[in-house]
């Protein structure tokens, strides 16, 4: 098909369906950010918590800076399945959670949406260094861990992580002993993925798993401060905030370990405080729009060549092309160069053919013609030795009109379109 243009209008469309989709589902309501970030609206997030804290006066900031630099009076940081460098498994044997694969519980790793997976940081030791230095000093700490991997920071506090059972339902929690930090709690819905062991002095068991008697939420004494584990991620997500007394739990537990403010950590989610437009354009789906940039870029590169039949040549283009042909047939007349116009003919019509035989443009007329005639084209093997031989015998006007006119008509027998005319069979061998 020599005309292109309706594939490429099929093909525009098809990708302008596709980027059209993705910037759909980008711009959904906090779609673009983390698991349990604060700015992700979807079940598996934040958000909930984040305005429930606000909602019922405590106040609560998202911050978006690392914790490199933590002054005293900062407040409370939140980590919420916040990945800490160096974690490990120490039982290689528990590969599974205690949540089926369709509820994205299930893997040891932080599930990611989208672009997260490339620019999601994890908290680095100098971090953790900072972060337990601030406890110690007699600040407070929320850690909720995603799955039972231990790190340099549960190890600090002394908090060692078993795996909950894969073969265990939706577990219900419930206090262990009357505290400030469960007051008008009485049960706590929610997936378990780690069940905690405490140390032996000081800490304060916050919920149990009411059958097993397994720890599941904790206060841990560091130094002159305090950190709340909670080994069941899900416990902070929108999706299990209406459960029992799951929302009561944490107005109770946030309230009981300080004045605040809490500061939910959004760095390690993606989201710092850097305002250049590569940040903006991955986090918040203006990527999708840049794609269609560039696809109208490509479009309109595109449709500067034509496509189909090509059209003559300006008026003015042909009358340039005709006067420069006749003054440089005039040149050669009066400078009698039959000769060399005779070569240049030869030369351009081996060159042509060279390449239909399989061999270098630049390849000498004697190997083309073999190449010809390995091929199966004796017809123009033999047209392309008369050409060569009577370009040597040129010497006149008359001479040369008629090697021309024989070059051009081999060149039109390139690709046969039937019986051979009478000019090139008077170029054969035979009849020079």
């Amino acid at each position: 098909m020599r005309d292109r243009f309706p594939l490429l209008v099929v093909g525009g469309l098809l990708i302008t369906a596709v980027l059209g989709t993705w910037l759909v589902r980008g711009a959904a309501r906090g779609g673009f950010a983390d698991t349990l970030s604060t700015w992700r609206a979807q079940p598996d997030g934040a958000r909930g918590l984040f305005l429930l804290v606000q909602e019922s006066g405590l106040p609560a900031v998202r911050r978006t800076a690392d914790l490199e630099i933590l002054q005293k009076g900062t407040g409370t940081p939140v980590l919420l399945a916040v990945e800490v460098e160096g974690a490990s498994e120490e039982d290689p044997d528990q590969t599974a959670l205690a949540a089926d694969k369709e509820d994205g519980l299930e893997d040891e790793n932080v599930p990611r949406h989208g672009f997260n997976r490339l620019h999601v940081r994890e908290l680095n030791d100098k971090e953790t260094e900072k972060l337990l230095a601030h406890v110690k000093g007699g600040s407070a700490l929320v850690y909720v861990p995603w799955g039972s991997k231990e790190n340099p920071l549960l190890d600090a506090l002394g908090v060692k992580l078993t795996k909950a059972d894969t073969s265990l339902p939706m577990r219900t929690l419930v206090p262990p002993l009357s505290s400030p930090y469960t007051l008008g709690v009485e049960r706590v819905e929610a997936r378990v993925q780690a069940y905690l062991t405490l140390p032996e002095k000081g800490a304060v068991p916050l919920l149990q798993d009411e059958p097993l008697h397994m720890t599941v939420a904790a206060v841990v004494p560091y130094g002159a401060g305090k950190v709340l584990v909670v080994g069941a991620p899900e416990l902070a997500m929108n999706q299990a905030l209406a459960r029992a007394d799951n929302a009561q739990f944490w107005l109770s537990a946030l309230r009981a370990l300080g004045p605040g403010p809490y500061e939910f950590d959004e760095h390690h989610h993606g989201f710092t405080n850097e305002r250049s437009v590569v940040d903006f354009a991955r986090r918040y789906g203006l990527h999708f729009a840049v794609a269609q940039l560039l696809l109208g870029l490509c479009l309109w590169a595109v449709a500067l060549k034509r496509f189909g039949r090509p059209r003559a040549p300006p008026e003015s283009t042909r009358v340039g092309a005709t006067d420069a042909l006749f003054a440089m047939g005039r040149l050669y007349r009066e400078g009698r160069h039959h000769g060399f116009a005779a070569s240049l003919i030869t030369k351009g019509l081996t060159q042509e053919l060279a390449l239909h035989a399989g061999l270098p443009a630049h390849a000498p007329a004697p190997s083309v013609v073999e190449g010809l005639t390995a091929r199966g084209r004796e017809d123009l093997a033999n047209g392309l030795r008369a050409v060569v031989r009577n370009a040597e015998t040129v010497s006149g006007e008359g001479d040369l009109k008629q090697l021309a006119s024989r070059a051009a008509v081999l060149r039109q027998r390139i690709h046969p379109s039937g019986p051979p005319s009478r000019a090139l069979a008077a170029s054969t061998p035979e009849e020079s």
